[in-house]
């Protein structure tokens, strides 16, 4: 697994060149954004001992297997009666991460099938996250479209967005369903094209400076860049 610093703050761990999760430095440690595929615990764990920091918190932007993959084996790892994980995510992504998924729509949902492997998980949620809400350092988006309950996450300190599936950076910035021909993979995963479409159109009344997706290299440009991928989706 590949550690890059991203800023001051963040670093992206890679694995197999293509699967990225996060680790947000904060006053107490380190918060984990996503888990990557499964496997991948013993190499955060030791990503997180070179940074000098513990993991303090597991945050989940969705339930799609690459980006859940290693939850459960991290939480047995971290977990302790002095110190447990706290393991976050969205009330609308509880039901998909159930072992089966409920992939029952809710009211206002756009028809269609979930897509994308949901594998679940046996670790439960214990702190649900909400829309604006500060979570650390982090602002939290709801971000739908590639997957009901996704979520975004904004850190307020230098304007990195952690943006999980609702953006690819595979080549260029790209939004989910609209992702390049050379890596269509994020398309078939993709529940709502046009509410993916939507939720990146909201990300631009914020004040994004780089963009850290699951797949794909940080991207910088902010909302110009961010600007040209929903020009490139709708032309």
């Amino acid at each position: 697994m590949k550690t890059t610093p991203i800023t001051a703050n963040s670093f992206q761990l890679t694995r197999l060149g293509l699967s990225n999760c996060f680790l947000v430095q904060e006053s107490d440690g380190l918060t984990l954004v996503d888990t990557g595929l499964p496997s991948s615990a013993d190499d955060i764990l030791t990503a997180a001992r070179a940074i000098g920091a513990p993991i303090r918190r597991i945050l989940l932007t969705h339930a799609h297997m690459d980006h859940v993959g290693s939850v459960d084996a991290l939480v047995a790892k971290l977990n302790t009666s002095d110190s447990p994980i706290e393991l976050a995510a969205s009330a609308r992504s509880v039901p998909l991460l159930q072992q089966p998924p409920n992939k029952t729509l809710e009211p206002g949902e756009p028809a269609g099938e979930i897509k994308g492997s949901l594998p679940g998980i046996k670790s439960r949620p214990n702190r649900l996250i909400t829309e604006g809400e500060l979570y650390g350092s982090l602002r939290c988006i709801a971000t739908p479209g590639h997957i009901p309950g996704h979520f975004s996450f904004l850190d307020e300190r230098d304007g990195t967005l952690f943006a999980g599936d609702a953006l690819v950076t595979m080549g260029r910035l790209t939004i989910s369903g609209f992702a390049p021909w050379f890596f269509p993979l994020p398309n078939f995963g993709t529940h709502s094209k046009s509410t993916a479409l939507a939720s990146a159109k909201k990300l631009l009344s914020f004040p994004i400076e780089r963009f850290a997706s699951g797949h794909g290299q940080l991207r910088s440009g902010g909302i110009a860049t961010l600007r040209a991928a929903i020009n490139e989706a709708t032309t």
